[in-house]
């Protein structure tokens, strides 16, 4: 199996920071490491062109992503500094998930150690988040008409207000959240189905939920594809989060929405989404278990 993965990803230098950049890198060697692929298993993404981000962003947002231009209020909305590094990183993630998703409709999955940038809008970034790397990728595939119909299955902390504000009037794309709810971003946005938890929801509530309306969206919704956002953050030692979801909990979240999209013959693109345990290794270990689950079901 194939694994989309930029060496730059990790390489963006944002100072002390809550975002762990490293964690891209340590997931590689960790999986070398453990067996898990072959130096050859990894594809390096080049960065998507700038006129490609079009089909998403502004032309005057991308102008000064481009030229360095962002004010100080945008900058200190996007919540991470900006410099020409990070913005080459962010296109390569933006490509990474794109060849993701090709993959999935080839192969059925498609694994990006990377990705997920959901709070990102067309003419802003924030919460860490530069480009929309999801939307880009939905955008580009049904306009080269791979597919019609894509639905988002976004399972980190945060809500995926960027995605859902991008895809509100896109009847053919499915928004699905499930994140805590009193928590960044406020005020949120409207995806098609947005489950927000209560403080210290532990792994039996939100097992329940998943089971009560992921088959059902997959059944009347019937996508063509599907992005899922397997963000490790709702972890109950997570830094920036309340919830209390335990490492079984979210290794039993990954095993049913893979099983229930991979039985149902729906092709996957995983995105890791966020993760801030103190400790990155932890982090580390359960983007690993995502990684590990996906493998072992396809």
């Amino acid at each position: 199996m194939k694994l989309i993965y930029s060496d730059e990803y990790s390489k963006v230098d944002i100072g002390e920071h809550v975002f762990p950049v490293l964690k891209y890198r340590l997931i590689k060697e960790k999986l070398l490491e453990e067996g898990i692929v072959k130096k050859n298993d990894f594809i390096e993404p080049e960065p998507i062109k700038d006129e490609e981000l079009l089909l998403v962003h502004t032309e005057e947002y991308i102008e000064k992503l481009k030229n360095g231009k962002l004010s100080f209020e945008e900058e200190l909305k996007l919540e991470i500094p900006y410099s020409p590094q990070l913005y080459l990183a962010s296109k390569i993630c933006v490509n990474g998930t794109i060849i993701a998703l090709e993959f999935a409709l080839k192969e059925g999955i498609g694994i990006h150690i990377g990705g997920g940038f959901h709070h990102a809008y067309p003419d802003h970034g924030e919460g860490f988040c530069v480009l929309n790397d999801i939307a880009v990728a939905i955008k580009k595939i049904k306009k080269e008409g791979k597919i019609k119909k894509a639905v988002v299955i976004d399972c980190d902390l945060h809500q995926g207000n960027g995605t859902a504000f991008i895809f509100k009037n896109d009847t053919d794309t499915f928004t699905f959240s499930i994140h805590q709810e009193n928590l960044y971003p406020v005020p949120k946005e409207r995806s098609n189905l947005d489950i927000g938890l209560k403080d210290g929801t532990g792994d039996d509530e939100y097992m329940e939920l998943l089971e009560k309306y992921i088959p059902e969206i997959l059944d009347k919704f019937k996508p063509d594809a599907c992005i899922y956002q397997a963000g490790v953050d709702p972890y109950k030692e997570d830094q920036l989060g309340n919830l209390n979801l335990t490492k079984d909990g979210l290794k039993m979240r990954d095993e049913f929405i893979i099983e229930n999209l991979r039985k149902r013959n729906i092709p996957t693109a995983i995105t890791l989404g966020g993760g801030y345990s103190p400790n990155i290794l932890d982090t580390v270990s359960l983007h690993i278990q995502t990684i590990k689950t996906a493998i072992k079901k396809y």
